[in-house]
């Protein structure tokens, strides 16, 4: 990217914006892009004197509106509606991760409940469907918080707790190739450095394969009219 790409302050110029989508869609304007701004689609920083600040998530972001209004067909008001959820989700993500104890570190029964914003009566369902499993003297650790908070974001989507043993099942099996990998090629190789590229593979695999699902599903769900 060469300075002229750049604003003031040094996010993207609303041009430099323009440059990025153009091969995608020939058809973005300047214009287009600033109606997008003002419709609360995208929202730059500025800089003190008044310059877009653009950054690459919210060219992220105008792809995503783009390709929705061209192949979905979707109205701005409801492409509006998924990111606002989007953004909401992540903020309680951010929320779960802020919320749980340091890696390493582990916590008891109520504090887990008032970290996760959960009850008594769902964390029995997490642990009743192996979601959540306490440790020694009853205690959990950082990955307990976040699944937990993770649970309940969900729970507000209509997932109930059983609904979601399909995950700890398809989790089992992943660590079960892992470990058959682990075995079959890793014999004479650290086996620490090996779970951890392994791990992160498999995690990337996994995340690739349900958001192409769920990109199908979303434009399986509307239809021109």
């Amino acid at each position: 990217m060469t300075a002229a790409g750049r604003s003031r302050g040094g996010g993207l110029s609303i041009g430099a914006v323009l440059a990025q989508l153009r091969p995608d869609f020939p058809d973005v304007t300047i214009s287009k892009i600033r109606f997008l701004e003002s419709e609360g689609l995208v929202r730059p920083a500025r800089t003190a004197s008044g310059y877009r600040q653009f950054t690459s998530a919210d060219v992220d972001r105008l792809r995503y509106v783009l390709a929705a209004q061209r192949d979905r067909y979707l109205p701005l008001k409801v492409i509006k509606e998924q990111l606002d959820a989007a953004d909401q989700d992540a903020a309680k993500a951010v929320r779960a991760v802020d919320l749980a104890p340091a890696a390493g570190h582990r916590i008891g029964r109520e504090d887990l409940l008032a970290r996760a914003g959960i009850d008594a009566g769902v964390l029995a369902e997490l642990e009743r469907h192996g979601l959540v499993r306490a440790g020694a003297g009853g205690s959990y650790d950082h990955e307990a918080v976040q699944i937990a908070s993770t649970v309940r974001a969900l729970a507000e989507h209509g997932l109930e707790v059983r609904d979601l043993r399909p995950f700890r099942a398809a989790a089992d099996r992943e660590v079960g190739l892992v470990e058959q990998a682990l075995g079959a090629a890793h014999r004479q190789r650290d086996r620490d450095e090996a779970v951890r590229e392994l791990a992160a593979l498999s995690v990337t695999l996994h995340t690739l394969l349900v958001k192409v699902g769920l990109r199908d599903l979303g434009g399986h769900s509307v239809s021109p009219r």
